[in-house]
């Protein structure tokens, strides 16, 4: 595989890594190494690396901020494409704002508020990055970011392909996409808003997530999705499985529905400590939890 890389590398203007942890690349600080991590230096860069890693026959995937990422301790064999320099934003028309994948959420919203405009004040306090936000539908207060997108810009089949909103399958944190898609941009249609009111949004999301979601160790945010009607921490804490704990791995003590990482956690630690708190959950109420945090790679 060294061969077809380096007949790769010689096109690409980007950082280029081998076997590369992906440890350093997550919030949750686990993750075997990536075959191959890149860095394309722009969209011409990231069309010439997809078309190569196509033609030789590697697999790919995009990674956001590596907020709401667990990768397995095995790694992942293929490519890891980091959009970490696609950090545009540009007002487009009246109300409409283009964000690009690497963007972080916090600038976008800013840079809404500074001309006048509002609506997604609610990412304002979810880390990460616009690509990863859209590919989960990140939300918060019953808000939904896709519900303020008018289309994504995405790379499919090697190409650069516009999809409206309504041409796309998505619900709570969800998007489907097709198997080697990756989220480029998103087009947002804000509403005028005061910029103080933004303010206001923007500091109270801090000052609760501060309170609430303040757990003092590395996390990937809400390890698993709310069941309809239901606040899957309050399911936990019913199941008795606050601060409980598999190797580094724990549930934080601060808020039931985040994994963390003590210290020296591996990724199975993780999976096995979430599939103690699904049984435990299932057995005292009967219902199902599924995982919020994208899983990915291989077992060591």
């Amino acid at each position: 595989m060294s061969s077809v890389y380096d007949a790769i590398r010689r096109s690409f203007r980007g950082e280029f890594l081998e076997n590369e942890p992906l440890s350093r690349h997550t919030s949750l600080k686990v993750g075997g190494p990536a075959d191959l991590y890149a860095v394309p230096a722009d969209l011409d860069d990231l069309l010439a690396l997809v078309r190569g890693l196509t033609a030789h026959g590697v697999p790919y995937m995009p990674r956001g901020g590596g907020y709401n990422l667990l990768v397995r301790d095995g790694g992942i064999r293929g490519a890891v494409i980091s959009l970490e320099r696609f950090t545009q934003v540009e007002q487009i028309g009246p109300d409409l704002i283009r964000a690009w994948a690497g963007a972080e959420n916090l600038a976008v919203v800013r840079f809404a508020q500074e001309r006048g405009l509002g609506g997604i004040g609610f990412i304002s306090g979810i880390p990460g990055t616009i690509g990863g936000a859209a590919k989960m539908n990140a939300g918060a207060y019953g808000s939904g970011l896709l519900e303020w997108t008018r289309s994504l810009t995405l790379l499919r089949r090697d190409a650069v392909a516009e999809c409206g909103i309504s041409e796309l399958d998505y619900g709570y944190r969800r998007l489907s996409l097709l198997p080697g898609d990756i989220v480029l941009a998103a087009l947002f249609q804000l509403e005028p808003r005061d910029p103080q009111q933004t303010e206001e949004e923007i500091r109270n999301d801090f000052e609760l997530r501060r309170s609430k979601h303040g757990v003092g160790f590395p996390s990937a945010g809400s390890f698993f999705k709310n069941p309809p009607g239901k606040a899957s921490w309050r399911l936990i804490d019913a199941a008795g499985m606050r601060g409980a704990a598999v190797g580094g791995a724990q549930v934080s003590e601060v808020h039931s529905n985040f994994l963390v990482n003590r210290g020296g956690a591996t990724a199975a630690d993780f999976m096995a400590l979430a599939a103690r708190v699904k049984e435990a959950v299932l057995q005292t109420s009967g219902i199902a939890l599924e995982e919020e945090v994208r899983i990915v790679g291989e077992d060591a």
